[in-house]
């Protein structure tokens, strides 16, 4: 094994039911790297591109890639409401759905558009006072709502199946909670709901269409890893 630490970037599409630092343990172990972080958290349940910043030189770059505009593909599922705001959690609510179509909801996605103000799921990494939130709300610990204040530069391809289901593409800025602009939209609609899928597709130039199968890294040598190692260029 080469005493040279690699160095660069590796795009991952993320399995479902991993942690995005599922993944770095993972791609540490297998390229026998000490420093590896990533372009920012995906849910367990969400998949997608997640990049993996390899070694001194990457790690140190992380901040620009945190801050890259992102694309999600993802599914709202209207009339009930987890306490995750994904399909992981509990339904703790549930509302009627009413009469709505395409129309209805082209002109609810138009006034979350641009800067929209979001509440910050209690299921999340977010950290209050050191400790993540998804831990305080594991342990029904009461929790003041915080907020934060993001950038929704497009809505696209929604598709309405005529019940319950809207799909829809986000392009959105760093900081986004796209779990929460779901439960936002079906609030704009009358109801309430959750998301039943996501996918990161993009982010910043990269495409998840670049990225390694998540999925088989436990089991890929060093030497074809590292192959997919590419420059840190933001």
């Amino acid at each position: 094994m080469s005493n040279i630490e690699p160095s660069g970037l590796l795009l991952i599409d993320k399995p479902q039911n991993f942690t995005s630092n599922d993944v770095v343990a993972v791609a540490r172990r297998v390229l026998g790297v000490k420093r590896m972080g990533h372009s920012g958290t995906l849910d367990p349940m969400a998949t997608g591109l997640l990049i993996l910043l390899v070694g001194r030189k990457a790690t140190r770059l992380q901040s620009n890639f945190l801050k890259l505009p992102k694309v999600y593909r993802a599914q709202l599922v209207l009339g009930a409401e987890t306490d995750t705001w994904d399909a992981q959690g509990h339904v703790i609510r549930r509302l009627p759905v009413p009469d709505i179509d395409v129309t209805r909801i082209q002109a609810a996605v138009k006034t979350l558009s641009g800067e929209i103000r979001q509440q910050i799921p209690p299921f999340s990494a977010k950290k209050i006072n050191g400790r993540k939130m998804y831990e305080l709300a594991r342990r029904g610990q009461e929790m003041q709502a915080r907020f934060n204040t993001v950038q929704i530069s497009a809505w696209e391809d929604i598709v309405f199946d005529g019940k319950n289901n809207i799909s829809f593409t986000l392009h959105c800025s760093c900081g986004t909670y796209v779990r929460a602009v779901g439960l936002m939209l079906a609030r704009a609609l009358g109801t309430t709901g959750h998301l039943s899928a996501l996918r990161r597709t993009r982010i910043g130039n990269f495409d998840v269409q670049e990225a390694f199968d998540g999925g088989k890294l436990k089991t890929t040598p060093r030497e074809e890893l590292l192959a997919f190692i590419r420059e840190a260029v933001c």
